[in-house]
């Protein structure tokens, strides 16, 4: 087998396991929200709305990225 095929199965069963510091999941929940709290008017806890960004997005991004060898990546929002 090939290098890559071998990055591949190290990469696919780690996709989504990494430690949810806010709820303590195993691994990633999929979040169907669109729109998130704020503590006060200009504070961001890092997502707004969902077209600009939300964890599960950010999963799948990260996990293309590595699969793809790159340095970062950013998937359009279809409508």
């Amino acid at each position: 087998m090939s290098d890559n095929y071998s990055k591949v199965k190290t990469i696919l069963p780690q996709i989504g396991n990494k430690k949810d510091e806010a709820l303590q999941a195993i691994s990633s929940p999929i979040y169907l929200s669109t729109a998130y709290r704020h503590e006060d008017v200009g504070l961001c806890n890092g997502y707004d709305y969902t077209r600009t960004g939300n964890p599960t997005r950010n999963v799948l991004e990260e996990a293309v990225k590595d699969l793809e060898g790159g340095r970062g990546l950013l998937l359009p929002v279809l409508e």
